[in-house]
């Protein structure tokens, strides 16, 4: 596939395309199928595309926000959701894809091809989408580039500190839509900004992880992500009340002298900030910290966050654990982002099309405003007669999608959820939490701390690395890096999720609107730009309302629970009514999407009934 407009496709006079599902929607071309690259190891990098660019892309909001939330409190036993999310995923990902190598059609637009037709889908897809135009990735990486120029972290009690996170935000947003507008196809521009995400920040944490962090803290959270089962609970550490702590009682490895953690109770707010005679915040300490609980330990951090799994406590005790829901929206969003989460997996569909793989060959790619000169997009897929010539290349290509998903897109995925908890799990007191402006800055401290004074059995201080990196500068310029990186993560998943909201809606209504087939194809970069337009002013409006940044996070992530859930059965319609039979996917991927959308519908429904405080 090349820059140029796309080749006509072969269409062989005995092979009339189908014209399946809603008749509201354009007939298929008909083409012949390219054959998929050879997997050799000489050429592999040529092999890489929409893993590369989706699994850059991954590494956003949820391993950077609502990971690190979860692992600082509870640990890394609770990596699992986030793991049975990955695999999930990866399934979908790979479905999506199914259908763009029979069509050169993304998966938005099979799916209104379904009957009734396309206008239900339209409504019923922009409620669920909403989530996407919430830029809280633009307002969370304002918290670090806050920090760097400050010379320390934002202080939540600073009553600036929201003003200039909206400043900053929309000033992210803005910025994130230059790589949309200039440099021919948009797919080669985000290619190369994500490339340099992924070598940057994956070095980075290899960096910090092989020589500062413990071998045990790698073990730790590579064992968390099959933890199958551990939930939240509040309790002690002396779980059988004998006194002394037994093996794997020292839920946050403080209890090296013996000191067992009880369970601090909370406080009831006592300040009255608004006088309407109902008091509505906690009390401060000198320090200027809110008084929420019972410090006895004077540690600062609230004792009695811990794990239990479900299947031990059904097994041994024949009830389930008393979960705690403190986190359970942030629990929730980590699994519904770890990856790329709701319908931002979709643009997977479009970058396989735009790479030209498969079908896509014959239909084009969509052009940025500025430099895509050349570049078309057909209005309508192209699909190919299945035969024994074309199935066995078919065959070839859904193993290149296969190797692609989980060979660049899977392994990112777990290498972006697991490399930032080595920061928040090693470098910081477990029980540490969060609060609606810092998520993004908080484990900087911890890696200031390792720096400057690396404990003697970390490998830098092992092999003489800390005479060349250590001390108070040393350790203030890790500092200083390990905000740019969550910066750098949060405004270039923004990017992406921009690209990928208009890319999908665009990409539908190229071929379901009447009115829009009839334009020219070289208009699609102009018509881009315009959606483009009207996104950054709704996200304008979504940072300047009274709303937090954690409030925009959870109410985002929560919507990106649903519209996975929707999105993966209805891509199973799809391939299943409007794929020849030879192609359809196998009961093992059919039954596989089903329980992920039961997946992630539970954790919706959970997220939804924190929220709304009808559980506590």
């Amino acid at each position: 596939m090349t820059d140029a407009a796309p080749a006509a496709g072969k269409k062989p006079t005995d092979f009339v395309a189908p014209h399946p599902g809603s008749q509201q929607m354009p007939r298929w071309d008909t083409g012949e199928l390219i054959d998929a690259p050879g997997f050799k190891l000489r050429n592999i990098l040529g092999l890489i595309g929409p893993g590369l660019v989706m699994g850059a892309a991954a590494i956003g909001g949820g391993e950077w926000l609502a990971g690190p939330q979860v692992t600082a409190r509870y640990g890394p036993s609770l990596l699992w959701v986030a793991a049975i999310s990955i695999l999930f995923q990866v399934l979908y990902n790979i479905e999506i894809s199914r259908y763009t190598l029979y069509t050169g059609e993304p998966i938005f637009t099979g799916k209104f091809r379904v009957p009734p037709g396309p206008m239900l889908w339209v409504v019923l897809y922009l409620l669920l989408d909403w989530g996407a135009l919430a830029p809280y990735l633009a307002m969370s990486a304002a918290s670090p580039l806050i920090a760097i120029f400050q010379g320390e972290l934002p202080k939540p009690n600073d009553p600036n500190l929201a003003m200039l996170v909206k400043i900053i935000a929309s000033g992210i947003i803005a910025a994130c839509a230059v790589p949309l507008i200039f440099g021919g196809k948009i797919y080669n521009s985000l290619k190369v900004v994500m490339s340099f995400k992924l070598v940057t920040v994956i070095g980075f944490l290899l960096f910090l992880g092989v020589f500062y962090s413990y071998s045990s803290t790698w073990l730790e959270i590579a064992t968390g992500f099959l933890k199958i089962g551990n939930v939240p609970v509040i309790r002690s550490e002396d779980s059988n009340g004998n006194g002394v702590l037994d093996p794997g009682e020292d839920f946050d490895g403080d209890g090296k002298d013996g000191h067992i953690d009880i369970v601090e109770p909370l406080l009831p707010k006592t300040v009255d900030t608004n006088k309407d005679g109902v008091a509505d915040d906690w009390a401060k300490d000198a320090q200027g910290n809110l008084i929420k609980f019972e410090d006895s330990d004077k540690d600062n951090i609230r004792d009695g966050a811990n794990v239990e799994n479900i299947f031990t406590s059904l097994f041994t005790k024949g009830t389930l654990p008393q979960m705690d829901w403190a986190l359970m929206a942030m629990i929730a969003g980590l699994a519904a982002i770890a990856g790329n989460g709701g319908l931002t997996n979709t643009p997977i569909s479009n970058f396989t099309r735009d790479q030209g793989w498969g079908m896509g060959h014959h239909v084009g790619a969509i052009p940025s405003m500025i430099g895509g000169q050349g570049i078309t997009l057909s209005h309508v897929g192209c699909v190919f007669d299945v035969n024994a010539e074309s199935l066995p290349r078919w065959r070839r290509w859904y193993n290149h999608i296969v190797r692609d998903q989980t060979l660049a897109w899977m392994m990112a995925c777990f290498i972006g959820v697991g490399l930032p908890s080595i920061l928040s799990v090693g470098f910081l007191p477990r029980g540490t939490e969060c609060d609606d402006y810092n998520t993004a800055s908080l484990t900087a401290g911890g890696v200031e701390q390792r720096v400057a004074n690396p404990p003697a059995d970390v490998l830098a201080s092992q092999i003489g690395l800390t005479s060349i990196i250590s001390g108070k500068s040393a350790g203030r310029f890790f500092w200083g890096c390990t905000l740019f990186c969550g910066f750098l993560v949060l405004t270039t998943s923004m990017a992406s999720t921009i690209d990928g909201f208009i890319r999908r809606w665009l990409d539908a209504f190229w071929t379901a609107i009447p009115a829009l087939r009839r334009l020219d194809i070289s208009q699609i970069g102009k018509v881009y730009f315009c959606l483009l337009v009207g996104y950054l002013v709704i996200a304008f409006g979504v940072i300047w309302s009274p709303i937090s940044p954690a409030g925009v996070f959870k109410i985002a992530t929560t919507g990106y629970n649903f519209a996975f859930a929707i999105s993966a059965w209805h891509t199973l319609v799809v391939n299943t009514t409007l794929l020849p039979k030879e192609l359809r996917p196998n009961w093992f991927i059919r039954i596989g999407l089903v329980f992920a959308g039961l997946f992630f519908v539970c954790l919706g429904v959970m997220s939804v009934l924190k929220m709304s405080g009808v559980i506590k």
